[in-house]
């Protein structure tokens, strides 16, 4: 098999409210669409969600970026996924979510070679998955009260919430949730690296009778210290977001002592060839995984969610930004249960069993042989 055409395109969906958080602002999905069709007729589908703030890419960027690997992979064995990576990886540093949109597709491609979906591809078998829904900062507490009675109102079981603002500003918000909430629901918090080590200190504790799950990304990048610090001075996990990209950072977290749990977003790791990596170093240390997302459509949640199904380990799951979406530009893929907020049901079909309307994709550059 060989891949005998790539096209890239341009993929943009409002959001029906923005998503605040404390380093920037999400009022859309403006993400790049890669296809790769073979020389069987099988064809690959992968999608990068680019996200300046954390990852330092754009559409543009992303775009741009795309047509060399093209060039990279045109002609080549799509199965060989080894290979394919490490060409891909080895030829630009950074543009992580691009370098996704290929794996993704890649992995697609051979899931679908060997007639498999994908988590089964990957070596699992069916398991309940379960994500929680997102509330970013809101103006006032009534306000974030509201956001949480609809996600409750959905049957959703796990609502995660932005923090990270100066003083103990946060608390007041999530003490209301977990009150309107009750204790059975799991709540956890997101600083997006908006606190320094005092303020998380203060933050944290102030919240400890709220039963939290775990406490994510609460200092800067590339606060290791200060992670582990954090760590030994609260009785809440740590859980490093931004501060894990590949399997390197892993092993330098895990070693260090700074996290309780590792976030996996493919869009930080490059796919799923990294993304192994670092869930493998996380479990050999007796550490858990959640997956994240920044603005993917269902497809990438998509793979996202079978990744997460072929591995145990990757326990959490936030794989919400599909609810944020004024329309929806997936064919096939992932179901979100209507009257299990959060169930998220893995299509049985080969590869990730999504593809896209084509009438949503925008600004089409192709190459072939």
């Amino acid at each position: 098999m060989k891949i005998t055409a790539v096209d890239i395109y341009t993929l943009n969906v409002p959001y029906d409210k923005p998503l605040v958080v404390s380093i920037g602002e999400i009022t859309g999905a403006e993400n790049v669409v890669v296809k790769l069709t073979t020389d069987t007729g099988l064809i690959g589908w992968g999608e990068a969600s680019p996200c300046a703030y954390i990852v330092g890419d754009t559409q543009q960027t992303a775009y741009e970026t795309a047509k060399p690997l093209a060039q990279l992979i045109l002609g080549k064995n799509p199965l060989a996924i080894e290979q394919r990576m490490q060409a891909i990886n080895g030829f630009i540093v950074g543009e992580s979510s691009i370098r996704s949109a290929f794996d993704m597709a890649l992995y697609d491609l051979a899931a679908k070679a060997a007639g498999m979906p994908l988590y089964q591809f990957l070596g699992g078998e069916q398991r309940p998955l379960r994500t929680d829904l997102t509330i970013g900062h809101q103006d006032t507490v009534a306000e974030t009260v509201a956001q949480a009675k609809a996600i409750l109102a959905q049957n959703f079981d796990a609502i995660k919430m932005k923090v990270g603002r100066p003083g103990l500003v946060d608390v007041e918000h999530v003490a209301a949730v977990r009150e309107l909430a009750g204790p059975d629901i799991a709540i956890k918090m997101d600083s997006n690296q908006g606190w320094d080590y005092p303020t998380a200190v203060a933050n944290i504790n102030a919240m400890q009778s709220l039963n939290l799950q775990y406490s994510e990304q609460p200092l800067a990048v590339w606060d290791f210290d200060n992670l582990a610090r954090l760590r030994d001075k609260v009785d809440l996990p740590i859980c490093a977001d931004e501060s894990v990209f590949t399997d390197k950072d892993a092993l330098k977290l895990v070693r260090s002592g700074a996290a309780d749990y590792l976030n996996i977003k493919l869009g930080k790791s490059g796919g799923i060839y990294t993304a192994l990596k670092i869930n493998a170093i996380a479990e050999a240390a007796g550490c858990l995984c959640m997956i994240g997302c920044f603005g993917e459509s269902r497809l990438a949640l998509g793979a996202a969610a079978h990744l997460a199904m072929a591995r145990p380990n990757i326990y959490f799951l936030d794989l919400d930004s599909f609810f944020g979406f004024t329309s929806d530009p997936v064919v096939g893929g992932i179901e979100y249960d209507s009257q299990q907020g959060g169930v998220i049901h893995v299509p049985e079909t080969p590869g990730h069993g999504a593809q896209f309307d084509s009438s949503a994709l925008d600004n089409h550059w192709g190459i072939a042989l």
